[in-house]
C-alpha cells in the first residue's frame, strides 16, 4: 500500500510531538477522574481498561505515520468553529468526567458488584468499537474530529459508509457507552445515557453542514437511510 501524503522530516517531528501531548492526556485524564475519586491505584478494572484503550491507539499511530501521517495533522484539529458543534462539545465535557468519576466513587464506596468475566467481556466489546473506528480511518482520510469540509473533501460511499453514513460515530457509541461497566459500575451508565443524545445532535447539525458544503451528499442520504445504527436510525 502507498502512502497517501507525504511529510518533512521537521513535519513529522512536530506531529509526533503533538499526538505523545494527547495521548498522554488520556491517562491524565482516566487517572484524575477514577483514582483519585476512587481513593485507591487497588483498582484493576481502571488498568485494563486503559489498556485497551492506549495499546490500540498506539498502533494506530505508527499505522498512519507511515501510511497517511496528513490523516493524523488533520486529527490533531481541536477546535469546533461551526456555533452549534461548540455547544455540544460544551455538553459532552461533564458527562464523560461523570461517567468516569461515578465508577471510581463507585469503586471506593462499593456499590456496584460486577463479576470479572462480565467486565472483560464489556473491554472485548470496546475493543471492538476501536477496531470499527480504526476501519473507518482507513476508508476515510478526511474523518475529522471536527465538523469542516476541506476543498478536496469527497463523499466516501464503499465500505461502511455503504451501511450507515457516519460509522466513526457507531464505533464511538460502541466505545464510550459500556465504559462504566468496563470500570466496575453500573451507576456510572447513567452520565453515559446522554452520550447517544449528544451523538445525535451532533450528527443532524453536521448533516446539514455537509448538506450545504459536501458536493454529492444529498444523493449519498438518499442511497445510505441509517445515519448511524442500521435499521433504527
Amino acid at each position: 500500500m502507498e502512502t497517501k501524503s507525504e511529510m518533512t522530516n521537521q513535519e513529522r517531528s512536530v506531529l509526533i510531538r503533538k499526538m505523545i501531548i494527547r495521548f498522554s492526556f488520556v491517562p491524565l485524564f482516566i487517572g484524575i477522574c477514577t483514582l483519585l475519586p476512587a481513593g485507591t491505584f487497588n483498582y484493576w478494572q481502571v488498568y485494563l481498561y486503559f489498556s485497551v484503550l492506549v495499546i490500540p491507539m498506539i498502533f494506530v499511530l505508527f499505522y498512519f505515520l507511515k501510511r497517511d501521517p496528513k490523516f493524523l495533522e488533520r486529527r490533531t484539529k481541536g477546535t469546533e468553529k461551526v456555533k452549534e458543534q461548540k455547544l455540544i462539545q460544551l455538553l459532552n465535557l461533564p458527562v464523560f468526567m461523570a461517567a468516569f468519576i461515578i465508577p471510581g466513587l463507585d469503586r471506593r464506596f462499593g456499590w456496584s458488584h460486577i463479576p470479572p468475566e462480565v467486565i472483560i467481556a464489556t473491554n472485548a466489546v470496546i475493543l471492538g468499537g476501536y477496531l470499527l473506528v480504526f476501519m473507518v480511518f482507513r476508508e476515510n482520510s478526511y474523518a475529522s474530529r471536527i465538523v469542516e469540509i476541506d476543498k478536496e473533501h469527497k463523499v466516501i460511499t464503499t465500505g461502511l459508509y455503504s451501511v450507515v453514513r457516519h460509522p466513526m460515530y457507531l464505533g464511538v457509541l460502541i466505545m464510550y457507552l459500556p465504559t462504566p461497566l468496563a470500570l466496575g459500575s453500573y451507576w456510572g451508565l447513567i452520565p453515559m445515557a446522554l452520550l447517544p443524545v449528544t451523538l445525535i445532535l451532533r450528527i443532524v447539525n453536521e448533516e446539514k453542514v455537509l448538506k450545504e458544503n459536501l458536493e454529492g451528499y444529498d444523493e449519498y442520504c438518499l442511497k445510505t437511510k441509517y445515519r448511524l445504527v442500521p435499521y433504527l436510525w
